[in-house]
């Protein structure tokens, strides 16, 4: 077992990054086929024939499984000659952490071995690492020296936060400009801390995500087989930071020097100065041994942590017993935010607001994205606050990205302006009752009290979430919509696909995708299924069966989409079709723009013709006959009943529609009217309000009793109202904002 992580503390080395990388033992990683190379990433030498890199480096994304060619350059080519190798896939964790062992079928003869070590406190480290991301790339990848800050406070703790010193623009093809420095081993100081695996889109290629070397080193398997290579693992070590201390006089900038100014009527007396420096270095995770610092260094400190002048403030307004020192604290808070001084929450605050929202997270995972949405529905919300439900490793990300928000106005003018995470959590609180909202509301007085807010503003924001979580729980949602679209520009079955939840007082919320990568049936029909269950955490979205709606366009009227099956939620049930779940139906509102009255038409269909049926016989003929029904004795029916040659069935099926009809039924199997009897146990001409209920029925019976022949029905349900329009479906390049390779 590796020793206690706790059990030996060390310092990052002087310089830039203090970083013992070892050049020599840079890897670039190619995997592919024998037709050539189609992954490239980056790795590490961690013994003569091991080496440490990211999973997904070195798997075939399509099928799962390893490339079957892999081969290894170790050495940095500025340093010397690189020696290649062929390798093999020796070791993936249990717990499916994205990091690997490679074994390579030559030993590399490079003296000492890697130090092992994991950042104590809170405090940001500085880091390093090598390797060969795409926008280092020319003819060639080239060795990029990543290099930046670490904090231990952003992110979940499942992955280091890394945000990048010198950072390249994102991608213009859309692709992820980092790509390639996946498995990049992570320095802090002279030990080995995580391995770099993902650039979030967010960002803009300003940050990098890590997982933590702590996460993995003590696996059974990953000792094993440093046993039997005959490396061993060092002591695992806490690295600590020093307190910073102010650069000479003439080093300073402009910034530092007007904060200093803003610090002087906050501390008259040096003493109480000098005693709030240490305590505010100590609770932010440095060490104070031997630090007694004067008010440059202290600035140097607040400039240095994320978290810094927010903690300072919150100690500060405790003393804020006169308006003159209020205006002197508020006029140092808005200057530091003003100069981009990090998140405005002290750690304090951070933690206390995560502790309140995982609470509220466990028993409605679809709160949080479906307020921020609606509070902020013009920012650039985060990916975790971009899907139908947030997860509770991605709440910490979550707070940090809505704390870079902008700011709405003040009120009254001149004052400072609320934050956008105030808004949200004033959102949240206003849908939830009792303790939590009492809780919330508190957390969200005290922190604007702390940073200036006037209360007037605070009073306006939570009477805007009051009318919001009203509408909200007077207007239920009555349908799940899902627009799909096929992909003409890609191979296989695959369609661009958004999800929007309708609610009876007509409007309407877009749930975005993580991405618009097209999905794959089983990934639309999970979609969908994630999407039922956040509208299934709303007021009353437990008293029934939800309804879908599946948007599609013409020729998507013949897709059996409710015979695709989403992913199996857990290992107690398996894959069942969606259209067994729900109240599955299908709408076609493209025609409205071939056919200018078909809207007037739909509508007035529903108005007088609920209870009048046409079932067509074979005594309706052909598409001309049909045509003279429906523009005559039929012209207000509401549901035709499809029977007939398989042959006819679309213009007869688009006949309908175009007039107007919003209710059609059909067996997608039927060759004629000799299968009608088939759709006979769906009742078709009873009541119509039961008739999408008696199809789920029927299909849920079909899916238990796959042996018996039975009708695969199709419905066409055009709903009563206006249709909610959204924008034209567009792809995007999905390896965006996935991995860094």
């Amino acid at each position: 077992m590796a020793p206690d992580p706790r059990s030996t503390t060390t310092r990052p080395g002087r310089g830039t990054t203090g970083s013992d990388v070892e050049p020599a033992r840079l890897a670039l990683i190619r995997g592919g086929t024998k037709d050539g190379p189609r992954s490239t990433g980056s790795g590490y030498l961690i013994g003569p024939r091991l080496v440490l890199t990211a999973r997904h480096v070195l798997v075939d994304r399509e099928t799962g499984e390893p490339w079957p060619k892999l081969s290894v350059q170790i050495g940095h080519p500025a340093q010397g000659p690189t020696r290649t190798a062929k390798a093999e896939l020796l070791w993936t964790p249990p717990d499916e952490l994205d990091v690997a062992l490679l074994r390579i079928d030559e030993a590399m003869d490079i003296p000492g071995s890697v130090l092992w070590g994991r950042p104590a406190g809170r405090a940001p480290l500085p880091y390093a690492g090598l390797g060969y991301p795409k926008a280092a790339a020319v003819e060639t990848r080239e060795v990029e020296n990543l290099r930046g800050t670490l904090s231990p406070l952003s992110g979940s703790g499942r992955h280091y936060v890394l945000d990048q010193g010198p950072a390249p623009e994102p991608g213009a093809d859309g692709k992820n400009a980092w790509g390639g420095v996946s498995g990049a081993a992570v320095f802090c100081g002279h030990r080995l801390v995580g391995v770099v695996v993902q650039e979030p889109a967010a960002y803009g290629a300003r940050r990098l995500l890590a997982v933590p070397a702590h996460s993995f080193v003590q696996d059974a398997g990953f000792l094993n087989h440093l046993a039997e290579h005959a490396c061993a693992l060092s002591e695992f070590a806490a690295i600590g930071v020093p307190a910073p201390r102010a650069a000479p006089g003439t080093e300073r900038t402009p910034a530092e020097r007007a904060l200093e100014q803003l610090l002087r009527p906050l501390f008259a007396d040096p003493a109480a100065r000098t005693a709030h420096a240490r305590e505010l270095a100590g609770e932010l995770g440095y060490e104070t041994a031997d630090y007694t610092p004067t008010a440059a260094d202290l600035v140097t400190l607040l400039l240095a942590h994320p978290r810094a002048h927010a903690a300072l403030g919150q100690a500060l307004a405790a003393r804020a017993v006169d308006q003159a020192f209020r205006s002197c604290l508020t006029a140092f808070l808005t200057q530091a935010r003003m100069l981009g001084r990090g998140p405005f929450l002290a750690p304090e605050e951070f933690d206390d607001l995560l502790h309140l929202l995982r609470g509220i997270r466990d028993e409605q995972s679809a709160l949080l994205p479906q307020a921020a949405r609606d509070a902020l529905p013009y920012a650039a919300l985060p990916g975790c606050l971009d899907r139908p439900r947030i997860e509770e490793h991605e709440l910490a990300d979550a707070v940090e990205a809505l704390e870079e928000l902008p700011d709405g106005e003040g009120i009254p003018e001149g004052s400072p302006p609320v934050p956008a995470l105030l808004r949200l959590v004033e959102y949240v609180a206003a849908a939830v009752d009792g303790e939590r909202q009492h809780e919330l509301r508190a957390w969200s007085k005290r922190t604007a009290d702390r940073i200036g807010i006037h209360g007037d503003a605070l009073a306006e924001r939570r009477m805007d979430a009051a009318r919001w979580a009203e509408r909200r729980r007077n207007s239920l949602v009555s349908r799940v919509v899902m627009e799909l679209e096929r992909d003409g520009a890609g191979d296989g079955d695959r369609y661009a696909c958004r999800i929007l939840l309708v609610r009876t007082d007509g409007t309407h919320r877009i749930l975005k995708s993580p991405s618009s990568e097209p999905k794959t049936p089983r990934e639309a029909a999970s979609a969908l299924t994630e999407a039922v269950g956040a509208a299934r955490q709303e007021p009353g979205g437990h008293d029934h069966v939800p309804w879908v709606t599946v948007v599609v366009d013409r020729p998507g009227l013949h897709l059996a989409v409710d015979e695709w099956e989403s992913g199996a939620p857990d290992d107690l049930l398996p894959p069942s079709p969606i259209g067994a779940d729900y109240q599955l139906s299908l709408s076609c509102p493209d025609l409205d723009r071939l056919v200018a009255t078909r809207g007037q038409d739909r509508e007035r269909r529903w108005k007088k013709g609920r209870t009048s049926v046409v079932v067509t016989e074979p005594s309706c003929g052909d598409r001309d006959k049909l045509m003279h029904l429906l523009r005559t004795e039929h012209r207000d029916t509401a549901r035709v009943v499809l029977h007939g040659p398989a042959d006819q069935r679309q213009a007869w099926l688009e006949t309908c529609l175009a007039y107007g009809v919003p209710v059609v039924l059909w067996d997608r199997d039927a060759t004629g009217y000799d299968d009608a009897d088939r759709l006979g146990e769906l009742a078709p001409s009873d009541e119509l309000d039961g008739l999408a209920e008696r199809v789920r029925v029927f299909r849920s019976r079909t899916a238990a009793h796959p042996e018996e022949r039975r009708a695969r029905p199709s419905l066409v349900w055009e709903p009563e109202g206006s249709y909610p329009r959204t924008e034209q479906l567009h792809l995007r390049d999905p390896l965006r904002g996935t991995h860094a390779s």
